[in-house]
């Protein structure tokens, strides 16, 4: 889907867009945001970027590490300003500042920071290998590079279970709160169509990544993907 449809996307479903994620995940998407952000306490990040930041959960999660400055961009303003109420709840705006911005044309200078880290987003990437090269590029070298997706689950009948939710009852019940039939029937799509385990530890080797590790959670229904520059 091209850039602007996804942002008329965000935009109309982002007053609803925390309420369905917590719902729909049945509260485990906290979890997973945690274990993302843990695999990074080793490197101790002081400058952080989380790319497709949302509502900014991500980035909110990412003060667990105690890092001086995190910057998180997207493309929908809506989805921004609730990110941005958000921090402001937290009393962490001298920490985290959001602004808009692409994940392919990052307005940051080649090295720029720690760690990267996005959270269900990059198979919102208009260009993944293009989003992914950007992010290597403004990490220092031996930044850190942390994407949290949704992966496909290998073991019966986790993967019958996981694919009737993904088809069937998600779309549906995020129709119901939503009102956005397009937004809900987009999700499971670009869950079934985007590269997860092998193919895209090489996309991030491809992009220039090395040390790659692929951390499996909750029977395989997410990974976190772990590089470096």
């Amino acid at each position: 889907m091209q850039r602007q449809n996804v942002r008329r996307l965000f935009d109309s479903i982002a007053h609803r867009y925390d309420l369905l994620n917590h719902l729909l995940s049945g509260g485990i998407d906290f979890y997973w945001r945690r274990a993302a952000i843990d695999a990074l306490r080793s490197s101790a990040p002081k400058r952080i970027l989380d790319v497709a930041t949302g509502t900014a959960d991500l980035a909110i999660a990412s003060l667990r590490l105690n890092p001086a400055e995190v910057i998180g961009v997207d493309i929908s303003t809506p989805m921004l300003e609730l990110g941005r109420r958000k921090v402001e709840a937290k009393n962490a705006s001298a920490v985290i500042h959001l602004q808009e911005g692409e994940a392919e044309h990052l307005e940051f200078p080649s090295g720029d920071f720690d760690a990267a880290i996005v959270a269900f987003g990059a198979r919102n990437f208009e260009n993944l290998a293009g989003g992914l090269r950007e992010m290597n590029r403004v990490l220092r070298k031996r930044g850190r590079i942390v994407v949290l997706e949704f992966s496909k689950p290998r073991a019966f009948p986790i993967r019958q279970i996981y694919f009737s939710y993904f088809r069937h009852i998600l779309p549906l019940v995020g129709r119901l709160i939503s009102r956005e039939k397009q937004a809900y029937q987009y999700l499971p799509d670009t869950v079934m169509a985007f590269p997860d385990g092998e193919e895209f530890v090489r996309i991030l080797r491809d992009a220039g990544f090395s040390s790659i590790t692929d951390q499996r959670l909750t029977f395989g229904i997410v990974s976190i993907y772990c590089g470096e520059k």
